[in-house]
């Protein structure tokens, strides 16, 4: 089965993030893709929450998920929205970060709400804290396709290895990683994060970025790391984008986790212990 992955600059508009999207998933279907995934939040980079109050939608009425739909059924692939920054109900005003799942016939298979926020002082810097404008999720997803069952989860939640055991433990074969990384923890961790849950789980690990410098109309401008990586189970690097915009192409062999988890199946092998 052929993958693409989307890497992309968005900026603050998401009218403007539409057109690209759309235009990129297009050509991802022209080059024989039958899962196109985009990195996190597709719609809108921002660190305005101000501006995010003005052009974000709720769910039931966002565009960018509409329009999404739309182009899934029209080109008859699947479609992950790796996420999309949407207004909630809550009364405390936060944003959810929520990815979405989008089948051949247009519909919203599987949504999930990035249950790890990003609260970290990476530099004096960088420093970032999207409890302030997101508010977790508190539920893991598992979704199942034509083509195996997926884990769904966003950027940050790479970081916590039992997240991904229980999702491949539940059935993943697929886990989706979708991000907006930080050059300075991407540099550093990025590769090694996502091998290592490859290698843990015996899943495919898919993970489209955002790269470069983000266009902002309001507030400071955010640089992402880029590098979508795809991870084979047994954990090698299928493949990297480096750190241009574009679309990346692997033929994935769902075979492959069959045989990882045989050579080694750690997932049947936990053990109770005391402590500590």
């Amino acid at each position: 089965m052929r993958v693409a992955l989307l890497q992309m600059t968005s900026s603050d508009d998401p009218g403007e993030n539409l057109d690209m999207v759309e235009t990129m998933l297009a050509k991802a279907v022209a080059g024989g893709a039958e899962f196109v995934l985009t990195p996190e939040v597709t719609n809108c980079v921002s660190i305005s929450r101000k501006h995010q109050q003005t052009v974000l939608h709720h769910e039931e009425d966002d565009p960018t998920l509409a329009a999404l739909q739309n182009a899934a059924a029209r080109h008859g692939v699947w479609v992950l929205l790796g996420s999309l920054a949407v207004k909630t109900h809550d009364s405390d005003g936060r944003f959810a970060n929520r990815q979405f799942l989008i089948s051949p016939q247009g519909d919203v298979t599987a949504r999930y709400d990035k249950i790890h926020m990003f609260d970290v002082n990476v530099t004096p810097e960088e420093t970032f804290r999207e409890s302030d404008g997101y508010r977790p999720g508190d539920r893991a997803v598992l979704a199942d396709t034509s083509f195996g069952r997926i884990g769904m989860t966003i950027c940050y939640d790479v970081r916590f290895g039992h997240l991904h055991r229980a999702l491949a433990k539940a059935g993943a074969e697929i886990l989706t990683a979708p991000a907006a990384f930080s050059p300075v923890t991407g540099a550093a961790h990025w590769h090694t994060l996502l091998r290592a849950r490859a290698i843990e789980t015996g899943c495919y690990v898919l993970a489209p970025a955002q790269t470069g410098k983000h266009a902002a109309s309001t507030g400071g401008r955010r640089q992402t790391y880029g590098h979508s990586l795809v991870v084979a189970p047994w954990g090698e690097v299928l493949s990297d984008a480096g750190t241009d915009p574009g679309v990346t192409y692997v033929d994935l062999d769902m075979e492959k986790v069959a045989e990882a988890r045989k050579r080694v199946p750690s997932l049947t092998h936990d053990r109770d212990f005391d402590g500590p």
